[in-house]
């Protein structure tokens, strides 16, 4: 790629980090120091259909990660020739390919565009819950029960419902896996990926068959786990012999860049930030974007019940991983303020003031509460529990749901406040559940290091802080989820030894949010009690 002429040229060695979330494909360029030269976005579509069926297009993810990479490079005025390696993180999504990598249909709609299951599709509920039942022991290692978010409910509901695709299938991917496979060739999968969302073993470095036998999927051991992954590699490890020449030409980069294994989103997000102070046995990875994940790193296995793992080497390679979080989170938010009467006055304020509505909705809050660590004092008596779908930690619970109690008549645009300050104060007593879950456990952490979009306002990191009781550090990068796919494009292209050592010199702590003490920390721990009151009060309600 040429040089962009009214751009001057930057000096050195570049990476790339490309995170494909949800809702869009980004990609970042960073120097070697970690600073963020530039980067691009492009949006990506979701099909959604009846039975919770979510849907996406490899196709088009992969079209909008090359056009991103390739704006992003022109926006940095870098040559493709400095850039030594790229990295890839995306959502935990089920990408199925026939012979030759064409797209097969996974749904009803019989579009072959719409070959991706995505993440949050709950189709496989049926599934999970026959597969908890038999109880296999592999089970341990996903915290005692599977979600239908993971791979193989969703492998097992292909097989049941379309037993056709499922059949003649040639690969299935996590999608991460895919935008390797998709930019090399290399059919190698992350212990990331594979180990978090498809059962593997990676302390033991094996599938257990039986656990396939026993679940209807045995095919798949039968033949050798050829569809889902027979090599399976740790983030970071270079892939093939990098770029293709085909996929480079895509990407406006260079035939042979390094190309790194790579990870679930949220885990970028934990290898973009945990690096920081004392590294990340003490710091807890909170990724609070459309949902949220935590991420605890223990040196030596530790089980939480209802809380992923432990996984071996998913994230900081040696490291024991345990996942949480929140199975809508942002979202979560997004669709509690959406029943609001005052939401169409919002977002048309919003609109002509130019910021998001979340934003607006916490500078209107700040403004209201004079300090974020006052705000607690203005919803007395207002409570929500935001599990609009269903608990993911710390009880793996996916018929969960949000309870909202004290809401009045209310329909003014104060009272659309007082209600986006009481969903962010159920999303930290959330947290803060899975903080002492797994501190009962033995798993403890000493702080919360927070990215993904929904976290970046001050007053929100303060709440966040306030409600959970642990200090909320913000980084220094502005994007720590791009920032570590690009530390794993680092490793790969071989500018750092390993994955500590990159972690370690590229990312760095901005502001720390030290939590409240006296009558507001008092009141958080009366409401927290009262989340914890309300969730088993629905629990119990549940069957009339």
């Amino acid at each position: 790629m040429s040089d962009t002429p009214d751009k001057p040229q930057a000096d050195g060695k570049h990476v790339i980090g490309v995170d494909v979330g949800t809702g869009s494909a980004r990609a970042g360029i960073f120097d070697l120091t970690g600073r963020m030269l530039a980067s691009a976005k492009r949006d990506i579509t979701l099909f959604n259909a009846p039975g919770s069926m979510v849907e996406q297009s490899s196709a088009q993810i992969w079209t909008a990660v090359c056009e991103a990479v390739r704006e992003a490079v022109s926006n940095a005025g870098v040559n493709a020739a400095s850039v030594v390696g790229v990295g890839f993180d995306a959502t935990c999504s089920l990408v199925v390919l026939g012979k030759g990598g064409v797209p097969l249909p996974v749904g009803p709609s019989e579009d072959p565009d719409r070959n991706i299951i995505v993440w949050m599709d709950h189709r496989a509920v049926p599934q999970a819950e026959r597969i908890n039942e038999i109880g296999h022991d592999v089970l341990r290692y996903v915290g005692g029960r599977i979600s239908p978010e993971m791979e193989t409910p969703k492998l097992l509901w292909l097989k049941e419902n379309r037993p056709h695709i499922f059949d003649t299938a040639w690969q299935f991917f996590d999608l991460a896996d895919f935008l390797t496979w998709r930019a090399t060739g290399d059919l190698s999968r992350s212990t990331c990926t594979v180990t978090c969302k498809w059962t593997y073993l990676a302390h033991e470095k094996r599938w257990d068959p039986d656990y396939f036998q026993q679940t209807g999927l045995g095919s798949l051991a039968d033949e050798g786990f050829a569809r889902i992954g027979q090599t399976i590699v740790e983030p970071g490890t270079p892939l093939g012999q990098g770029l293709t020449a085909s996929a480079a030409s895509e990407l406006g980069l260079q035939s042979g860049t390094a190309v790194a294994a790579g990870l679930i989103d949220a885990h970028a997000g934990g290898i973009g930030t945990v690096g920081i102070g004392s590294g990340p046995q003490s710091n807890l990875a909170y990724v609070f974007g459309t949902s949220s994940c935590t991420m605890t790193s223990t040196t030596d296995p530790v089980f939480v019940p209802g809380v992923w793992g432990p996984y071996y080497s998913a994230m900081v390679p040696g490291l024991w991983l345990n996942e949480g979080g929140q199975s809508a989170a942002g979202a979560a938010i997004d669709h509690l303020l959406s029943f609001h009467p005052a939401a169409s006055e919002a977002r048309e304020l919003s609109k002509s003031m130019g910021v998001a509505l979340p934003v607006l909705l916490a500078d209107m809050a700040a403004d209201r509460a004079v300090t974020a660590t006052q705000a607690v004092t203005l919803v007395t008596g207002l409570h929500v529990v935001p599990e609009f779908l269903g608990n993911r930690a710390p009880f793996a619970d996916p018929h969960a749901r949000a309870i909202i109690a004290g809401l009045g008549m209310d329909r003014d645009l104060d009272s659309l406040v007082l209600l986006y300050v009481a969903g962010l104060c159920g999303i930290g007593y959330g947290l803060r559940q899975i903080i002492e879950t797994q501190a009962e456990a033995g798993a403890f952490i000493d702080s919360v290091v927070i990215s993904g979009g929904a976290g970046q306002h001050d007053f929100v990191r303060q709440l966040l802080a306030d409600a959970s009781g642990r200090p909320v550090i913000a980084t220094k990068a502005e994007e720590p989820v791009l920032l570590g796919a690009a530390i794993l494009g680092a490793v790969a292209g071989g500018a750092f030894p390993d994955m500590r050592i990159a972690m370690r010199d590229l990312s760095g702590a901005e502001r720390t949010y030290q939590p409240t003490s006296g009558a507001p920390a008092d009141l958080h721990t009366l409401r927290y009690q009262g989340f914890k009151d309300l969730q088993n009060l629905a629990r119990g309600l549940r069957s009339c």
